[in-house]
């Protein structure tokens, strides 16, 4: 069974054009939204295609509705994130040297020692997948409370920043989004750690201040 399930990993390794066009093909059907909402949740812990690929077509179809779709594509990653730490969480790390190279365990694992579970709000600013900083979550251990939060705030961001510019522009943010689609995702990391550490700040402050009284 293992075998069986190496292969098919490698099969669809080895096909992202046509899987890319597969999910794409969703922003013609009628079932579009849903099917974001499932492509999202599958792509925080083993789909190979990030959701953007049918959130973005998606949004400029029904500009009306793609608040909506970001609200989907929100949640099921989220809640596909959560799917991810439990692999880890109870697979351990032969999970992650099964399907993932040790350079990449080992840059997540340093993620993870110096930032906790915020490493995961941060992982649209590197290469590597986001699914592996869902898995490695659960492989280490991280705080969940903290992943869960870290996950629903950076996700949410990276969604319905590209919806609203979609929703306000319409076609006119087609270039934008489509040729600075990097730039927008440093942006929007940027904004996630500067919020970390204003509430970083506020509960170290929150800390102090009943030891301060009792004085």
């Amino acid at each position: 069974m293992t075998e069986g399930l190496a292969r098919l990993w490698d099969l669809v390794r080895s096909l992202p054009a046509d899987l890319l066009h597969w999910v794409q093909a969703f922003a013609q059907t009628p079932h579009g939204g849903w099917a974001l909402f499932w492509i999202a949740f599958a792509e925080s812990s083993f789909f190979p295609i990030p959701p953007d690929a049918l959130l973005i077509p998606l949004c400029f179809a029904e500009p009306s509705r793609a608040l909506e779709f970001a609200a989907l594509c929100s949640i099921g990653s989220v809640l596909g994130g959560v799917g991810g730490y439990g692999i880890g969480y109870f697979g351990g790390r032969p999970v992650l040297k099964r399907f993932f190279d040790s350079e990449r365990v080992r840059a997540v694992e340093s993620y993870y020692e110096r930032y906790n579970a915020w490493a995961t709000g941060i992982a649209g600013l590197t290469p590597i997948p986001y699914k592996l900083f869902t898995i490695s979550g659960g492989a280490f251990a991280v705080d969940f409370k903290i992943f869960l939060l870290a996950s629903a705030v950076a996700r949410s961001l990276r969604f319905f920043a590209v919806a609203v510019l979609i929703r306000i522009f319409g076609e006119a943010a087609k270039p934008f989004v489509v040729e600075h689609f990097g730039l927008l995702t440093v942006a929007f990391v940027i904004l996630l750690v500067a919020g970390f550490l204003v509430v970083g700040r506020g509960v170290r402050r929150a800390g102090r201040a009943p030891r301060a009284s009792k004085r």
